[in-house]
C-alpha cells in the first residue's frame, strides 16, 4: 500500500499529475486545493497518498496536506460520496471551511462543490456530526449552553447573526469566538455583539 510518495513533478492536468519517483512515473488523482500548492515542473514535491485498490484499477490520490488527506478519507465514510466527489468537495472547500460547516450544520456551503445538493449536504452535515472530532471541526471552544450550535444562548445567536443576512458557517464561527472571549453563562445579546466584532472587515 502506498502512503506517500517523494519525487519530482513531471506533469499536471485538470484532475492530477504525474510525479517521477526514481524513473517511475506515478499518476496521482488530485483536488484543486493541491494543485495549486505545487511547484514548478522538474521540483521536487511529497505527496501524502491514498490508494484504492478495485478488481479493475488502482488509483492513487494524493495530498500536499495531511488534514486534507484525513477529510478525504472522512467524507467517503458518508453514504453516496465516493473517491471522485470526496476530491469535487475538497476542490470547494479547504479542510477548515469543510469542520466549521460539518460543525454548524451548514448543508448549504456544502452545496458549493460540483455534484453536491441540497439532499446530500445535509446527509453529509449529519452524518459527519459526530464521528468528526472538535479539533478536525476547525472549533477552538464548544458553544457554551449549547451542543455544537443547537439549544441556549449560542444557537440564539447564531441564528440572530443568519438573520442578518450571515452565513450559518461565518455565524457560527463567530459566536464560538465569540463564546471564547465572554466565558461560561454569556446572554444571547452579548455573543451577538462580540460575534459582529468578529465579522467586522
Amino acid at each position: 500500500m502506498i502512503a506517500r510518495l517523494k519525487g519530482l513533478l513531471e506533469s499536471q492536468a485538470e484532475d492530477g499529475l504525474v510525479i517521477d519517483v526514481g524513473g517511475v512515473g506515478y499518476q496521482v488523482f488530485c483536488s484543486a486545493a493541491t494543485l495549486r500548492r505545487l511547484p514548478r515542473p522538474g521540483e521536487a514535491l511529497v505527496l501524502e497518498i491514498e490508494t484504492h485498490v478495485r478488481e479493475d484499477h488502482i488509483h492513487l490520490y494524493g495530498f500536499t496536506e495531511v488534514d486534507e488527506r484525513a477529510w478525504f478519507r472522512i467524507l467517503q465514510s458518508v453514504q453516496g460520496v465516493g473517491a471522485r466527489l470526496a476530491l469535487g468537495i475538497l476542490s470547494a472547500l479547504v479542510p477548515a471551511e469543510l469542520g466549521q460547516a460539518v460543525a454548524a450544520q451548514d448543508a448549504a456551503t456544502l452545496t458549493r462543490a460540483n455534484g453536491v445538493g441540497a439532499k446530500l449536504g445535509k446527509r453529509i452535515v449529519s452524518e459527519l456530526r459526530d464521528r468528526v472530532p472538535a479539533a478536525a471541526m476547525g472549533l477552538t471552544t464548544q458553544l457554551p449552553g449549547a451542543t455544537g450550535a443547537t439549544g441556549g444562548s449560542a444557537a440564539d445567536a447564531v441564528s440572530a447573526l443568519v438573520n442578518l443576512g450571515y452565513g450559518r458557517s461565518e455565524a457560527f464561527a463567530a459566536v464560538a469566538a465569540a463564546a471564547g472571549t465572554l466565558g461560561d453563562g454569556a446572554e444571547a445579546g452579548e455573543l451577538i455583539k462580540v460575534g459582529l466584532k468578529e465579522l467586522a472587515p
